[in-house]
């Protein structure tokens, strides 16, 4: 089948409204997924009918509201369409209530303290602006989902409020710029996804990589990426058939999947999809990551999306275009010919300065996970110090336009140097691939996104933040009798107030590091010290201005936030306890007995053995030391749940314990025969696909 008969083939998209719902019936749910109109509950009967002829028609039985809780993954509870037929027999039904709305069990989802386990009720309520879709045998359908007591217990519920604030605020602004036929302003992100693929038969063997998705032991392989070698180079023919079968499921469910490549480390991939709408890209995302997994399995592989499952080489992130639109279609973040445009453009790119310097601790809190704090700032990601790369001509412009002045941009023209190719024109900047937040041409690309994340923390915190700073400007045009004019002092007065924030440089260098802090920029370096920041009075009453969260909300989150950090430690701790205890000092004393007899034996023959018994006493000595260390590890442990900010004690006390436990077990690794490895090495997993 051709990718274009394949594509959305399992999706109650627009086409399959138009033709299988009466006219006015699709003409109100059009408006609600168009323009962000009300809902009529009067049109779900008739709705829910024709997606139940479509789902049976597709092979589905079952139905399911979709949501994605807390937990940071998609859940769903399965009901099949039969009902009894009062005769012995079944008929197929699914009616308007039931698409509407669903009651999960809430108690066993994460709620930070909003639910006690005995209050158990919770709704999920139908997004009619996300596509339903058919996964294996059921009709899923994309939902938000609520405690008893009306507090969000999802990321899709603060998300839709924060797109919500977006277009309330942009149309403000637009409206006093001078556009008034504009009537919504969309949010629109396209998620870059790196993933690693290593055999599934090897990855079986590690503890580490079943329980926690990343290698907590591990020494380098002879060669990781220093050849540069991977990074677009030729896909090998098995990870290309796991592509192949992928990009057909991606394209079933209409997931846009449009460039593939190899990544920079060994065993490293990227897929990244055409952009969509925020909320739909949410959700796009999260298929596609549950699908690599299913998908890799298929092939005899494993998909890892931790942030960093290897180290010494390159993690994964999800870099985060992030852009919005008209329904007129501009796009806010292009410059466009006109003053009224290039104005319109300017004032948008000074919000979002204003936005990342106010806020620059909901930025990095929004990506903050155990996983991401092995990442950021280890020369594949940006540093937990959050900036905005504009490129010189764009910051020119702006300064130009703070200051009453014209700055031409002028495209120069490449030349090749060669007849048969064609010259053609640079872009006006360079891309900075070591900023957090770049403008990169008609969007800005944020890169502190990890792999593993679901994106709507992310854009949560982009939306607000630029709500607010959008909120700001209207009220100043609003009070000005020359609008130009005003757009001039707010460009100058922001320049002025968070050009702190820009910076164009290496963000990799140390020498941004004591820049930024001259500058007075965050570093919050840990997930531990992100996390804390979440709940300030500052961003309490920001979300509550916009209506995002309430106070329990953000509070909840918070803690859950936390306490996901701190579990996840504990779990990496005590594999790496069972792993020492189990496998690598009994493969140690193994080796060590095999050292000493043969040493034994030549000594019988009056030979003197000295290689074997100076690696029996490198042997013996690590061993000695992994053994100390693993004790020392097990008492830090004991004091986890004693301390009043565990996520403080996992940053402080746990992980320093971990990373000596590694240490001494790394340096053993290499003197250990093949025979003798507990485990797979690195140069098995990231060179046998």
């Amino acid at each position: 089948m051709k990718p274009t008969e394949l594509f959305g083939s399992l999706v109650f998209n627009d086409n399959v409204m138009q033709e299988r719902l009466p006219r006015a019936v699709y003409k109100s749910l059009h408006e609600t997924i168009a323009n962000g109109k009300d809902l009529d509950p009067t049109v779900a009967d008739v709705v829910a009918s024709a997606m139940r002829e479509w789902a049976v028609e597709n092979g589905a039985t079952h139905y399911t509201h979709w949501f994605q809780p807390m937990t940071g993954i998609t859940a769903e509870k399965h009901d099949s369409f039969l009902s009894p037929d009062g005769n012995g027999g079944a008929i197929l039904e699914f009616s308007g209530k039931e698409l509407i709305k669903g009651e999960p069990d809430a108690s066993s989802f994460p709620s930070g303290g909003l639910r006690a386990t005995f209050e158990a009720r919770g709704y999920t309520a139908w997004d009619p602006t996300s596509y339903a879709f058919i996964k294996e045998n059921s009709l899923c359908i994309p939902t938000a989902f609520y405690s008893y007591s009306g507090e969000a217990l999802d990321k899709k519920t603060p998300l839709l409020r924060s797109m919500e604030a977006v277009n309330d605020q942009a149309i403000k602004v637009l409206h006093l710029l001078g556009f008034d036929d504009v009537q919504h302003v969309t949010g629109t992100v396209g998620p870059e996804q790196e993933y690693f693929l290593i055999d599934r038969e090897l990855a079986k063997q590690r503890k580490d990589l079943i329980f926690t998705g990343r290698t907590l032991f591990g020494a380098k392989a002879p060669k990781g990426q220093e050849m540069e070698d991977h990074y677009f180079g030729v896909i090998r023919p098995r990870v290309q058939a796991f592509m192949r079968e992928l990009n057909d499921e991606l394209w079933k469910l209409g997931i846009y999947a449009k460039t593939e490549h190899n990544e920079v480390a060994p065993a490293q991939h990227e897929l990244a999809p055409v952009y969509t709408t925020m909320n739909v890209a949410c959700d796009h995302n999260q298929l596609m990551m549950e699908m690599m997994k299913r998908i890799a399995e298929k092939h005899g592989l494993t998909c890892l999306l931790h942030e960093k499952p290897f180290a010494g080489v390159n993690g994964s992130g999800k870099h985060n275009n992030w852009s919005l639109s008209t329904d007129t279609g501009i796009n806010l973040f292009a410059p466009g010919k006109t003053p009224e445009r290039k104005r319109l453009f300017l004032l948008m790119v000074a919000a979002v300065v204003a936005a990342v310097d106010a806020h620059q601790d909901l930025l990095r809190m929004s990506v903050a996970s155990a996983g991401n704090d092995h990442r950021l700032g280890a020369n594949e990601a940006p540093p937990a110090i959050v900036s905005v790369y504009l490129g010189n001509e764009l910051q020119l412009q702006l300064e130009a336009a703070a200051e009453g002045r014209d700055e031409e941009t002028h495209r120069e023209t490449f030349a090749t140097g060669v007849h048969v190719l064609p010259d053609f024109k640079k872009d006006t900047g360079d891309r900075n691939r070591t900023s957090p937040m770049a403008f990169t041409g008609n969007k800005f690309e944020f890169r502190m996104l990890g792999s593993e994340n679901s994106i709507a923390d992310t854009n949560i915190a982009l939306n607000t933040i630029f709500a607010e700073a959008l909120a700001d400007f209207a009220e100043r045009l609003e009070k000005a009798s020359d609008i130009a004019a005003e757009v001039q002092a707010i460009l100058a007065d922001t320049l002025k107030a968070h050009g702190r924030i820009i910076f164009n440089g290496n963000n990799y260098s140390e020498e941004w590091v004591a820049e930024a802090e001259r500058r007075g920029l965050l570093n919050l370096r840990t997930t531990a010290d992100a996390m804390h920041a979440f709940a300030t009075d500052k961003n309490v009453a920001l979300f509550r201005r916009f209506g995002v969260y309430n106070h329990s909300e953000i509070v909840s989150r918070k803690d859950i936030l936390l306490e996901n950090y701190t579990k996840l430690i504990a779990i990496e701790a005590n594999t790496m306890i069972d792993m020492a205890k189990t496998q690598i000092l009994p493969a140690a004393f193994a080796y060590g007995q095999a050292l000493a007899k043969y040493a034994l034996e030549k000594k019988s023959l009056g030979v003197q053995g000295v290689a074997e018994t100076d690696l029996l006493r490198r042997v013996s000595a690590l061993s000695d030391e992994i053994a100390a260390k693993t004790e020392a590890l097990e008492n830090v442990m004991l004091g986890l749940y004693d301390t009043e900010h565990p996520s403080y004690y996992c940053r402080d006390e746990v992980i320093p314990a971990m990373n000596a436990l590694r240490a001494a077990a790394d340096q053993l690794e290499p003197m250990m025969a093949k025979e003798y490895q507990p485990y797979p090495t690195y140069a098995e997993l990231l060179y046998s696909v």
